[in-house]
């Protein structure tokens, strides 16, 4: 990599290959460290910390780190009259989220009630049996390597199953 001083311009550039981390902006890089790690983790283990029944009433919105002025917080969207479920289940949701993290992540909840009206006028969702369209799972056929053709295929079948 070289290191490349443009004269008329005030800020350097890299040639060659980057890093993905170098390429994005740098005000992004602050949101990731800040609070990106700790908000991914939440959504992604949603169904384990909170459990089945709760799970299908609720989801996290976004995460509010802790400074000199307030307590870190965890905004959760919650369907219109479960608040109170939520409310009961508070202080297990708080300790399930600090014991997965190992350390006091979340110091309180904040509930924000919203109407579900989904179930109202749903239209039937054609559901195929592989993930992939038509015209991918010809060129997955088409590859001669049986390898990347068997890894193509069960990656299909882990996105079918989420």
């Amino acid at each position: 990599m070289q290191y490349k001083k443009y004269t008329k311009q005030r800020s350097g550039s890299i040639q060659g290959l980057r890093s993905f981390k170098d390429t994005l902006p740098t005000n992004i890089k602050k949101i990731i460290k800040k609070k990106g790690h700790i908000f991914s983790e939440t959504l992604n283990n949603w169904k384990f910390i909170v459990g089945d029944e709760l799970f299908q009433i609720c989801y996290p919105k976004t995460f509010k780190n802790s400074n000199k002025f307030g307590v870190s917080t965890l905004h959760i969207m919650v369907k219109r009259g479960h608040e109170v479920d939520l409310e009961y289940s508070k202080k297990e949701i708080i300790d399930k989220m600090n014991s997965f993290f190992g350390y006091s992540i979340v110091e309180k909840l904040k509930f924000i009630s919203f109407n579900d009206t989904k179930n109202k006028f749903k239209k039937e969702i054609k559901k195929n049996n592989s993930v992939t369209n038509n015209k991918y799972t010809d060129k997955v056929k088409s590859i001669k390597n049986e390898k990347i053709k068997q890894s193509l295929i069960k990656l299909t079948k882990l996105f079918k199953q989420r």
